[in-house]
C-alpha cells in the first residue's frame, strides 16, 4: 500500500509507536516556533529543563501577540525573550517584522520538514509541504532540548479539488466549504491533504490560507504536495535549494474522500459565532456592517493584499465602515509600498495597522456595542474581538473590501475582474527584522533578563489516588480556549503571570467562576463535545491549575488542550455514555477511588452525592500515565 504525504514525512522522522491510526507515535522536530502570548512560558519551561542550547535545525522566536506596549508588561516578556533565545540558540523576529506564520513560511519554511509550533495556527506551513502542528509550549519546550513530540497517529482523509476559481471567489471560501462539509469537530484525529487539478493550481499564499484555517477544523494538520508551484515560491524568495518534489502515492489510501468543484463555489462567509457556521454571502446581503479587519495569519500575503487595493483603488469606504488593514510581514508592507498598492488603500480610507496579529487576537480595534464586524481571520469565538456582543463574520478579502465600500455584506463576484494575482519572480528580501542567536562560546556568558511580571510556573502535583471534590463549573458543547482564557489588550501582557490571570478564567461563562474556584480550593469541570477547541495555548491549563481544578470530565476533548492539560497534571475524563452528562450538576459533590488502578483499566467511576455511578474513561497513552502520575510534563521530564 502506498503512502500519502503525511505518512512519508511521519516514516522519515519516526521515533517510536506505530504508524496506525489512534496509536500513539513519537516524531523527531525539525522546526520549532513560538509567539510571544504562548513563548514566554515555553522558555521558562525550556530553561527549567537545563538544557544549554536548543537541539531542533531551527528555532525561531516571534514577537506578533503583545505588541501594544501601554504598560512596561510587554516590554519585558520581549526583553526576556530576546535575551533567553540569543543565549540559548533560537533566531529572535522582532516586534513588527510580522505574524508568526506569514514570516515562517516565507523565510524559513521547507518541504517535508516537521514543525510545532506554541500556537494552533502552525499548519499553515502545510501550504509548503511541512508537517505543521500546533502544541502547547511545554511540548514545544521539550522539543528545542531534543525530545519527541507525541500525537495519537491520525488517519487520513483527502480533499479533492476540481475545477478553478471564478473572479470573486478565493481559497477562503475553500476552507470555508471545508469547515461547512465537515465542521468544527470533523477534522479531530486526522490530516487533510488536499490534491487534485483545482489544488495544483494554488498558489503557496492560497494553499497557506487553507491550512492555517485548517485549525479549526479540529485537525491535527492539513498539507498540500510540494511541486512547481512551492518551487516557484521558495525560488522567488531566494531559497529554491529548500525545494524537494513531495506527492502522495498514486495508490495511497484515505479514511474519507471529499470532492469539491471550484467551478461551483461562491463567496461564503462564517457567521456568528463560530467557523463552521458558513453561509453565502449573498444570503446576507441585509446585513449592515460596521467595521471590516482585513489581516491576520489567514489572509495577510502579498496576493491579499493586492486583490484588496485594487478593489479599493481610486475608491473610498462607506462613510459608516472603519477598515483597518494588517500586512502580515514586513516582506509584504514593504512590497505593497514599493508598487503604489499602501497608497490606494490609505486613499480609500483605510487604518494601517502593523505587521501583527493584532484585532485577530483582540488587541485593538475592537468593534462597537453589538456592531458588525467583517474579518478575513480564522475565528469569530464569542468575545475574542475584544466586544462580547460584537457580532463577527469571517469572509475573504475581496468581499470585506467589497462591502467595505457598499457598507452592508456584499457578495464580490464579478467586482474582483479578470486579474490575474501571480506570485512575483522575486521577492524583495529583507531580513533585518531577524536576530540571529549568540555562537555557543558567546552565548556562556550571555545574561538573561526578566522582568517583574514574569511569575514562577505553578506548582504542580503527583496524581491523587482519589479525588473527593465537587463540579465547580458545567458547560456545553464546542467550549474553546477563549472561553477558558480569554485573550485582548487588558489581559495579554499578563501572559507570564498565571496568578493574575486567575481572575479572567472562564469570565465569558461565568465571571463567578474565579472567585468560587478560590474559595473552595479544588473542584473539577465538566463539559460537553469537542472541550478546549480553538487556541494551543496552554494558559488555558495552566490557569485552570492554578485555581485548583483537578480533573476535567467531558463528553470528548480537542487535540492540543486534552495534551495540555495532562502536561498541567490535569486528568482528562470521557463520559462513557454521553448521556450521563446530564446527571451532573454544577454544584454537586463527586468522588473518583482508585484512580491509579483506573490507569492500567483506562475506567474510572464518578460517584455523585445522590449515589450515582458514573463510568468514566480515558484516552491516554502510557506515557501519558507515568506524567500524570509524576506530577505534569516537566516534572516527568525532570525525573528522566
Amino acid at each position: 500500500m502506498g503512502r500519502t504525504i503525511a505518512e512519508k514525512i511521519i516514516q522519515d522522522h519516526l521515533l517510536s509507536g506505530e504508524m496506525k491510526p489512534g496509536h500513539e507515535i513519537g516524531l523527531r522536530i525539525d522546526q520549532t516556533l513560538t509567539q510571544d502570548a504562548t513563548g514566554t512560558m515555553a522558555y521558562l519551561e525550556f530553561e527549567s529543563m537545563g538544557i544549554p542550547r536548543v537541539k531542533t535545525e531551527r528555532s525561531v522566536a516571534y514577537i506578533d501577540h503583545n505588541t501594544l506596549q501601554s504598560g512596561f508588561m510587554n516590554a519585558d516578556d520581549h526583553r526576556y525573550i530576546q535575551t533567553v533565545a540569543a543565549k540559548h540558540g533560537v533566531w529572535y523576529s522582532r516586534p513588527g517584522n510580522g505574524i508568526c506564520h506569514q514570516v515562517h513560511y516565507e523565510r524559513f519554511g521547507i518541504p517535508g520538514k516537521t514543525l510545532i509550533g506554541s500556537d494552533s495556527h502552525t499548519p499553515t506551513g502545510g501550504g509548503l509541504g511541512m508537517l505543521a502542528m500546533g502544541a502547547g509550549g511545554m511540548d514545544v519546550a521539550v522539543a528545542m532540548g531534543g525530545g519527541a513530540y507525541y500525537i495519537p497517529m491520525p488517519e487520513m482523509i483527502k480533499v479533492e479539488l476540481t475545477g478553478s476559481l471564478r473572479p470573486g471567489v478565493s481559497a477562503k471560501d475553500i476552507i470555508l466549504e471545508v469547515l461547512r462539509i465537515l465542521s468544527v469537530k470533523g477534522g479531530v484525529g486526522r490530516i487533510v491533504e488536499y490534491g487534485g487539478p483545482g489544488a495544483a493550481a494554488l498558489t503557496v499564499p492560497q494553499r497557506c490560507t487553507i491550512t492555517n484555517m485548517g485549525a479549526e477544523l479540529g485537525a491535527t494538520t492539513s498539507i498540500f504536495p510540494s511541486d512547481e508551484m512551492t518551487r516557484e515560491f521558495l525560488e522567488a524568495q531566494g531559497r529554491g535549494e529548500d525545494w524537494i518534489p513531495l506527492a502522495s502515492d498514486p495508490d495511497a489510501e484515505y479514511a474519507i474522500v471529499i470532492s469539491i468543484n471550484l467551478d461551483d463555489l461562491c463567496p461564503l462567509a462564517a457567521c456568528p459565532h463560530s467557523p463552521d457556521n458558513v453561509k453565502p454571502v449573498s444570503e446576507l446581503s441585509q446585513i449592515k456592517v460596521d467595521q471590516v479587519c482585513i489581516g491576520s495569519c489567514t489572509n495577510s500575503s502579498l496576493t491579499d493584499m493586492l486583490k484588496v487595493a485594487e478593489l479599493l483603488k481610486g475608491k473610498k469606504i462607506a462613510d459608516s465602515v472603519s477598515l483597518s488593514i494588517s500586512p502580515g510581514s514586513r516582506q509584504v508592507f514593504s512590497m505593497m509600498a514599493e508598487c503604489g498598492a499602501l497608497t490606494d488603500l490609505i486613499d480609500a480610507g483605510a487604518r494601517i495597522l502593523e505587521c501583527t496579529c493584532g484585532p485577530c487576537i483582540g488587541m485593538g480595534f475592537s468593534p462597537n456595542s453589538g456592531g458588525v464586524s467583517l474579518r478575513t481571520f480564522n475565528r469569530n469565538f464569542l468575545g475574542r474581538s475584544g466586544t462580547k456582543d460584537g457580532q463577527v463574520y469571517l469572509v475573504s478579502p475581496e468581499t470585506a473590501a467589497v462591502s467595505a465600500l457598499t457598507g452592508w455584506i456584499t457578495d464580490p463576484s464579478g467586482a474582483a475582474g479578470d486579474s490575474v494575482y501571480e506570485v512575483p519572480d522575486k521577492f524583495r528580501v529583507n531580513d533585518s527584522g531577524v536576530i540571529a542567536p549568540l555562537s555557543e562560546e558567546e552565548s556562556k556568558d550571555a545574561v538573561v533578563i526578566k522582568g517583574p511580571n514574569i511569575k514562577p510556573f505553578p506548582e504542580t502535583h503527583p496524581l491523587e489516588d482519589k479525588i473527593e471534590t465537587e463540579v465547580l463549573l458545567k458547560v456545553g458543547d464546542n467550549i474553546t480556549t477563549d472561553h477558558i482564557m480569554p485573550a485582548g489588550s487588558r489581559i495579554l501582557p499578563y501572559r507570564s503571570n498565571i496568578p493574575h490571570l486567575t481572575q479572567f478564567c472562564f469570565e465569558v461563562v461565568d465571571p463567578t467562576f474565579p472567585e468560587r474556584a478560590k474559595a473552595a480550593g479544588s473542584g473539577i469541570i465538566v463539559g460537553g463535545q469537542n472541550y478546549g477547541q480553538g487556541s494551543s495555548r496552554e494558559h488555558a491549563a495552566l490557569v485552570p491549575l492554578a485555581l485548583g481544578i483537578k480533573a476535567v470530565v467531558a463528553k470528548s476533548f480537542a487535540r492540543i488542550h486534552a495534551a495540555n492539560l495532562v502536561n498541567a497534571g490535569i486528568l482528562p475524563l470521557i463520559f462513557e455514555n454521553p448521556e450521563d452528562y446530564d446527571l451532573v450538576a454544577q454544584g454537586a459533590g463527586i468522588s473518583i477511588s482508585d484512580i491509579h488502578k483506573g490507569l492500567e483499566e483506562d475506567r474510572v467511576i464518578m460517584k455523585t452525592e445522590d449515589g450515582r455511578e458514573i463510568p468514566l474513561r480515558m484516552e491516554l497513552a502510557d506515557r501519558q500515565k507515568a506524567m500524570l502520575l509524576a506530577g505534569g510534563l516537566l516534572k516527568y521530564t525532570a525525573s528522566r
